[in-house]
């Protein structure tokens, strides 16, 4: 399993609790990798998003991502 937009790693999290493996990450933000690195020692950290060759990404049979939304929430809209 692969993760695009990871966070704390909550899709890894749900995967391992259902059989699943997860392979890889993608995280840019410094504290939510310690976290997931500390959960999960054996999965790949791929870095930034933005500058990925998917075709370079170890295989994998499910792919999860929750890309960022909060400028797309109405009160930052808002309330700036």
């Amino acid at each position: 399993m692969g993760s695009l937009f990871d966070g704390i790693g909550g899709f890894p999290l749900a995967a391992v609790r259902n059989g699943i493996v997860p392979v890889w990450a993608s995280e840019i933000e410094p504290f939510p990798i310690l976290v997931t690195k500390h959960h999960f020692p054996n999965m790949i950290h791929v870095g930034d998003i933005t500058k990925l060759d998917g075709a370079r990404l170890p295989p994998v049979d499910i792919v999860c991502g929750g890309s960022p939304c909060q400028d797309c929430l109405w009160p930052e809209r808002v309330l700036g």
